[in-house]
């Protein structure tokens, strides 16, 4: 989710899905189902070998992995060429607020279920952002597609989720895969329509992810348009990847590729927020913040100065990739 200047970041990477809608207490609504996602449903997954993963992340490894927005932008190139060549280069506005302006992103106190995810792609450190969820397994994390698969490509290795993440600290553990899932359109070609996964965590010290930190609930085919608090790890200047920061707005469709389904906030977080939750808020920012709904992650965004977050429509595919991960 940089908006750097180079391929590697060519977009701002930021970035659950079950055929009902759990709320935070994990009861069940019916949801309507907008126009626009008309996939069909197709879930690929890969268990992990996750022997070694926590003890591999030192604090030193943490501070060293690489944005994951990287492998959006390789995903674009590699699956969706002809929408690759329309993601703009141009002015960096995290140059501008480099320089003192203030930035849209504000900070926040960690929250238990928001953290870091850590992995390794094609034998390089990547950091990106994400969030657990509510699920039977009790140990779903949700995240965008490319920070657990190269999107077409493999799936990642060493994955951790590190809940709360503050200057290096760790003070809900380091919880290791056993299980990734992604939608198949995420893992067959790249379609940046479907970007998110899921990740299934082992135990830690004999506990399940959700009997340690909060869970969230999630929605799926929700109307459009809807308010939005925004959370990650911004990682590229002016920001450091050490502190949680979230930005809030009302969503619009991305007009520059529709194709994509996806909506955007006013938002300027950069590279390693890639994952973060959106959660459905209530008339001001305090009336949810991050108690509401997760209802999509931050994905990428543009070089253009536009400083606009964009997330996936969670729509039936994404909600029957939850469904598969967190029945798992």
């Amino acid at each position: 989710m940089t908006r750097t200047r180079s391929l590697a970041t060519r977009l701002l990477s930021l970035s659950a899905a079950a055929l009902l809608a759990l709320t935070t207490a994990g009861g069940a609504s019916a949801a309507p189902t907008p126009s626009g996602d008309k996939g069909q449903a197709s879930v690929t997954s890969t268990a992990v070998d996750s022997t070694g993963a926590a003890d591999y992340w030192t604090s030193d490894r943490m501070r060293a992995a690489i944005p994951g927005d990287v492998l959006a932008g390789k995903a674009l190139e590699r699956g969706n060429t002809s929408s690759a060549a329309t993601v703009e280069k141009g002015k960096n506005t995290k140059v501008q607020a480099a320089k003192g302006k203030t930035t849209i992103a504000v900070n926040e106190n960690p929250v238990d279920h928001i953290g870091k995810v850590f992995f390794t792609l094609g034998g390089t450190n990547y950091v990106c952002s994400g969030n657990a969820v509510v699920s039977a397994n009790k140990s779903t994390v949700a995240t965008a597609g490319h920070c657990l698969n190269e999107g077409p490509g493999t799936f990642a290795a060493n994955f951790i989720f590190v809940p709360a993440y503050l200057d290096g600290a760790a003070p809900y553990g380091r919880w290791s895969a056993k299980a990734l899932y992604a939608p198949g359109q995420w893992s067959g070609s790249g379609d940046m329509q479907y970007d998110t996964g899921f990740a299934v965590v082992n135990q830690l010290n004999g506990q399940y992810l959700s009997d340690v930190v909060t869970g969230s609930g999630v929605e799926f085919n929700a109307a459009r348009g809807l308010t939005y608090k925004s959370y990650g790890y911004p990682a590229a200047s002016p920001f450091n990847g050490e502190t949680l920061k979230s930005c809030y707005g009302t969503a619009s469709d991305d007009r520059r590729n529709p194709q994509f389904n996806s909506q955007g906030i006013a938002c300027d977080m950069t590279g390693g927020s890639s994952g973060g939750p959106w959660f459905i808020q209530g008339s001001t920012p305090e009336t949810s913040g991050s108690n509401g709904l997760q209802n999509s992650i931050n994905s990428y965004g543009y070089n253009s100065g536009s400083a606009v977050m964009y997330g996936p429509y969670w729509g039936t595919v994404i909600q029957q990739t939850y469904a598969s991960a967190a029945a798992s």
